[in-house]
Parts: structure tokens; sequence; C-alpha cells
């Protein structure tokens, strides 16, 4: 793992809100599709100037322009790849980076906005797999932190989800909470991640809006994590 990426997780302990769209406090994303290529407009909305960017993508991708209003972010490295950074630079409050890319059909799933080597403000992602991921390694970092406060948000999700968790259980014979907490107390975050995934495919949801708008209510672990 990169050192940004580790340090993207340890800052979302307390930072991250969660959304499939853009939100303030963080970064303020829009798309346009102009030809063979799609042009993305990212906006600086942290409060505090910046001085990089990092963001990844659902698909291979060649960057073919780039623009900064409010200060300057050259590229770290090739203009073809899944994952970008833009460092040693700046970027004002209310800066914004013009991105193009080709293909034109590709979509960030991370973005997240550098103060140095730590990520700053709300990072904006879009899929399932990265909330699984980010919320694996938020977990450990928060089991080693506080694991009675790690315990405490886990029984009032359980408690919050009774109903629709009890259903559930019946249709599986087994308790969902007995079956989760080992992990959660001792696992990695891989494991964390891909048992989150299992769940999540249990439920018949593929994407984020079905996490976010379905049955279950995550508010306790979120709460916890700054998601």
């Amino acid at each position: 793992m990169t050192k940004i990426r580790v340090a993207c997780v340890v800052l979302a302990v307390v930072l991250f809100s969660l959304s499939s769209a853009a939100l303030a406090g963080g970064v303020e994303a829009v798309f346009y599709e102009a030809g063979t290529m799609t042009v993305g407009m990212f906006t600086n909305t942290v409060g505090a100037a910046v001085t990089g960017l990092h963001i990844e993508f659902d698909q291979q991708v060649t960057i073919v322009n780039k623009v900064e209003f409010g200060g300057y972010l050259p590229l770290l490295g090739e203009l073809t790849g899944t994952a970008f950074d833009f460092a040693a630079g700046g970027l004002v409050a209310s800066g914004t980076v013009e991105l193009d890319w080709e293909p034109v059909e590709a979509r960030p799933i991370l973005i997240m906005w550098m103060a140095g080597e730590r990520p700053t403000g709300t990072p904006y992602f879009t899929t399932v797999e990265m909330l699984g991921w980010l919320l694996g390694e938020g977990i450990v970092h928060m089991r080693e932190a506080n694991p009675e406060l790690l315990a405490a948000a886990f029984e009032q999700f359980f408690a919050t989800n009774a109903e629709f968790f009890g259903a559930l259980e019946e249709s599986l014979g087994m308790s969902l909470q007995e079956s989760l907490m080992p992990i959660i107390m001792a696992a990695p975050a891989e494991a964390i991640a891909n048992f989150f995934n299992t769940i999540i495919g249990m439920l018949g949801v593929t994407t984020l809006d079905e996490v976010l708008q379905g049955d279950v209510d995550f508010s306790a672990l979120f709460a916890l994590l700054g998601l």
C-alpha cells in the first residue's frame, strides 16, 4: 500500500463524510463529456489551501490536459495509469483543477486533497468496494486506538438494526453479531473488508447509493469512523 493511501486511511477515521456525490468541506466534483474525453472539474472546498491531489479511476486512463485555477499542482509520475498524484505545489481555497482524460467513459472512484503527505477534507468516492476497504482500514485503526469505543459503536449498530437483522438471522440460522464481532476485534483490515462485502452481497445491493439508502442503518459506525 502506498504512503498516500495509508495516510488517507488514518485521516479517514476522523474526517470522512460519506456520499457518492460531491461534498462540501472537501472535493466538489463536476464532469463533462467532450468528444473522446471527459473533463473533470475538482474544486477545493476544504476551506484552506492544499498542496496536492490524489485521484484513482475505475480503469486505466491517459491524462490529456490539466489546468489549475488558483495554483499549480504538477503531476508526479506518468500520464497513463489508474492512480495519479499531483503535488509539490499548491492550490488556494476554492481553487479548481481541471483534469481531462481518455477514455471518455472512465470515472474517478476516489479523489482526495492532500496537505503534505496527509489527506485533508472530505474525500469523494463512489464504489462499495472502496467503502469496504476504507471501513476495514478505519476499523483496525480505531481498534488499536480505542477498542472500547469501537465495541460500543457496534453495540449501537446492532441495536439500531435489531428488527432487520432479526429477520435476516432467522433465515440464515446464525447470529450476525456473534459472527461479526470476533472478526472485527481480531482480523486484519482485508478480512474485515471482505466480510463487509459479503454482508452487502447478502443484502442484494451493488452500488454505494443502495448501501446509503438501504434498510441497514450504518450511522453509528459512520459516526465513529468519521465516514
